[in-house]
């Protein structure tokens, strides 16, 4: 079975959940026995000689590096370049992308689409890209042959929008961890085991972290914050993020994969998820996997893992968040153990899942 993936930046090692997402989905399709080819955006690949990565073909085409034409451009590209590759399955990932979706429908592709998430209720987005996602939304869940969520809250606002009750729940995933035994990297930051709290994302207004600084900068502890990550593209508020931050003695990292990733996880006391906006969150099952306590907005999508009234403070309140905070600090808990909540994200399982349903359409199975 021949699949083309169109909708993420590319892989690997590259900012993001969706890009999270394809880096472990698609070797594991390729396992089962799928040839994959997925399209990355140049902007974002360092190298553009690698052409595979644990068996999927890598396709780099072009893509503007500005963020309200680059996922339009680079979908229309991708989709007339998945025309001459002539898959079984084109697969295309998030509403953004989904705009296009008609197109390939006329050219005569079976689609697969995989909803991330409301995007248009991202803070950074204005209204007319607000309105453009919600097309692409509505365009995606009406016309793919299957659509894939990640989420209970994804799968409801599907039915209750579009009617759609026929959309394939598959959850993301985590990979469980070998822990880091080194700590060289934290020790070069400054850090010390269980002496600081991290948060890990873009820099971006829906992610939240301007409240998480201006919460903890109320906090009187020797505990530092560590924020992870950076913008894909510079903007007023991410520098000004960047501001706050230096200006209040947080330490920021940029963004980081590998081994730095994996000490900084393994060694942290407690990380925090401020977001206004998630899918479902992999930096969170990350978290979990490596055994950390957590503190999480009250948002539906962090609801739905139902990880306990004291894990969740409400969203865009600093008060609360403070308080929440202190409490966390004041009453610590080392090595927390998430197996039983961890069970349902296995990447192997949501392969397995993945599959069934591109055999589905192929099948010719019927809404």
């Amino acid at each position: 079975m021949k699949v083309v993936v169109l909708g993420t930046r590319g892989i690997p090692d590259i900012q993001g959940g969706v890009e999270t997402h394809c880096q472990e989905l698609y070797p594991r399709l390729v396992r089962l026995g799928c040839e994959v080819h997925l399209i990355t955006r140049k902007p974002y690949i360092k190298n553009l000689y690698i052409k595979e990565y644990n068996g999927v073909n890598l396709h780099h085409i072009f893509a503007p590096k500005k963020k309200s034409l680059e996922a339009i451009i680079h979908t229309f590209l991708g989709i007339l370049y998945a025309k001459k590759i002539n898959p079984d399955i084109l697969h295309i990932h998030a509403i953004g992308p989904s705009l296009l979706v008609p197109l390939a429908k006329l050219l005569g592709l079976k689609l697969v689409v995989t909803n991330h998430g409301p995007d248009y209720n991202r803070q950074k987005w204005g209204k007319l890209a607000k309105f453009m996602l919600r097309l692409g939304e509505r365009l995606g869940t009406k016309y793919a042959d299957k659509v894939i969520v990640i989420s209970n809250v994804i799968k409801k606002i599907l039915e209750e929008k579009y009617k759609r009750k026929d959309t394939e729940l598959i959850f993301n995933g985590v990979t469980l961890p070998q822990k880091a035994k080194t700590t060289d990297f934290i020790k070069s930051l400054n850090l010390e085991p269980k002496k600081y709290i991290i948060a890990v994302g873009r820099f971006v207004e829906e992610k939240g972290f301007h409240d998480l600084i201006n919460a903890y900068s109320k906090l009187n502890t020797d505990i530092k914050l560590v924020l992870v990550g950076d913008a894909d593209h510079e903007t007023n508020y991410s520098k000004n993020l960047k501001k706050l931050a230096d200006e209040n003695e947080v330490i920021r990292t940029g963004i980081i994969k590998g081994s730095k990733l994996n000490e900084i996880f393994t060694h942290a006391l407690l990380f925090v998820m401020p977001s206004y906006h998630e899918g479902l969150p992999i930096a969170l099952l990350e978290a979990m996997s490596y055994d950390l306590d957590v503190l999480v907005s009250n948002i539906p999508p962090n609801l739905e893992l139902n990880l306990g009234k004291e894990n969740y403070f409400k969203v865009g309140d600093i008060e609360n968040l403070k308080l929440k905070l202190e409490y966390k600090l004041n009453n610590p808990i080392l090595n927390k153990d998430w197996s039983q909540f961890l069970e349902k994200y296995n990447w192997d399982i949501i392969a397995e899942q993945t599959l069934k349903v591109y055999k589905k359409i192929l099948k010719g199975e019927k809404r």
